[in-house]
């Protein structure tokens, strides 16, 4: 890699390095990919976004699902290793930042270099993952919230568009599902924690097991629902240039 622009490519990213000071590596939530992130600017003031692709979805529709939280994050750490050269953060939605907080911790284990914040948006902690409304869903029920939340963003759910969705969202179910930690295991780095104003499937109650997660944890609410992150708010994007 070389300093100020790069030279690094990996199918992990989606857009190419930059030679901003600073980067925030977004992790996307359960069925989806780097496409959710797609309404965010490249950068946000000196801070370059960079969406992660997970394997089986959108351009790697070809690739093995990753199977596990823990795999996922083990697999995603050396390609990260190059683009740690800089200041970073993590933000993670919903399921999204359950991978991400795995990611801090396997970092930590490598003993290679860990984010200056970790941001969690609606997602209650690890030890609280298994209460996830999602998780009782039949295969059915997963296709009708597949149609209902496509439509709640102006796209016409196509069957082919549904079946090839629900392919990608039973995967990340199943990793959902299979993901425990009966106790926290705390990051060496800051977390904050975002509640969406309008989200009626998360409370601000249920964000609080984050307490547990670093020694210094803060909650912001924002205005939105739960999707709104995907159409990067003003106030969501300050949040995410705090911690420089």
């Amino acid at each position: 890699m070389t300093s100020g622009s790069t030279t690094v490519t990996s199918p992990w990213f989606v857009r190419p390095p930059s030679g901003h000071p600073a980067r925030i590596f977004c992790f996307p939530f359960s069925g989806s990919g780097a496409s959710a992130f797609s309404a965010w600017p490249g950068a946000i003031d000196d801070v370059e976004v960079s969406p992660v692709q997970f394997p089986g979805r959108e351009n790697r529709l070809g690739h093995p699902h990753y199977g596990t939280y823990e795999k996922l994050a083990a697999d995603l750490a050396g390609h990260l290793e190059p683009l740690l050269d800089r200041p970073f953060a993590f933000f993670g939605h919903c399921a999204g930042a359950l991978p991400a907080y795995e990611t801090v911790l396997r970092l930590a284990e490598l003993g290679l270099p860990g984010p200056d914040c970790l941001f969690v948006s609606g997602q209650p902690a690890p030890h609280d993952a298994s209460r996830d409304r999602m998780l009782t869903m039949t295969e059915p029920e997963l296709r009708a919230e597949l149609e209902s939340f496509l439509r709640g963003r102006g796209i016409a759910p196509r069957p082919d568009m549904i079946d090839m969705g629900l392919a990608v969202l039973l995967g990340d179910h199943a990793a959902a599902g299979a993901y425990r930690r009966a106790e926290p295991v705390a990051v060496p780095c800051p977390v904050v924690v975002l509640h969406w104003r309008d989200d009626p499937d998360v409370s601000l109650d249920e964000l609080r097991g984050w307490r547990a997660y670093a020694d210094s944890v803060e909650f912001r609410v924002l205005d939105g629902g739960h999707y709104d992150f995907m159409d990067a708010p003003d106030e969501l994007l300050k949040s995410l240039t705090s911690w420089r």
